[in-house]
């Protein structure tokens, strides 16, 4: 595969790709779907919930947490996770602007 020249576009452009990139694991939003659904820090109950394996599951909230989506407290032995509120309105927005982009005219392809 080859290197991405990240250089070569713009830091919107690399941030929706970046975004994009962790958001197309099915998991991934299996995981998210899940937190928002409990609407509390989890510690460990993602395993039963998405049935994949704990070292899977920990790979994909690593993704997740590195694109800063969402927070880990560690409590006891274990890591809870919960959704970074902040940091998800601000995904959305960067999402929103592209998706609402619009064509007036769009009369090239008939």
């Amino acid at each position: 595969m080859g290197i991405t020249k990240s250089d070569k576009f713009n830091e919107e452009q690399n941030t929706l790709a970046t975004i994009a990139k962790v958001f197309a694991h099915p998991a991934r939003i299996a995981i998210l779907q899940q937190l928002f659904k409990l609407n509390a820090c989890v510690c460990g109950d993602l395993v039963v919930e998405i049935g994949l394996a704990q070292a899977t599951i920990s790979q994909h909230l690593k993704e997740l947490k590195n694109l800063g989506i969402i927070k880990g407290n560690i409590e006891g032995t274990s890591v809870c996770y919960c959704i970074n509120v902040e940091e998800w309105e601000n995904t959305k927005q960067i999402f929103l602007k592209f998706l609402n982009q619009d064509i007036e005219n769009n009369s090239c392809c008939i």
